[in-house]
């Protein structure tokens, strides 16, 4: 096995858990199904895997258009762009 391999997999599978579970699933219910002769469990662990991969091809095919933030602003463009000072009223020590 190339060394390679496992470092791919394992990307691949934390990129899309979703469909590489699908698949994990649909393979293990083939080689099952194949084993036993059991022509049902192989067909559906081969349509899982032809959905899991038709879903993972499906939103690679969908555009991703990144949001535009707008800034909002709380005061009217026209305002001051000075802070008022706060006037507070100067304290007598008493010592």
């Amino acid at each position: 096995m190339n060394p390679l391999n496992p470092r791919f997999l394992s990307s691949v599978y934390r990129k899309e858990p979703i469909p590489s579970f699908l698949v994990t699933i649909g393979l293990v219910d083939a080689a099952i199904g194949g084993l036993s002769s059991s022509i049902s469990l192989f067909s559906l662990g081969i349509v899982t895997v032809g959905g899991a991969i038709a879903f993972r091809w499906l939103s690679q095919q969908r555009p991703t258009t990144p949001k535009q933030s707008i800034a909002q602003t709380y005061l009217p463009p026209a305002s001051s762009n000075s802070v008022p000072k706060i006037a507070t009223p100067k304290r007598k020590r008493s010592i």
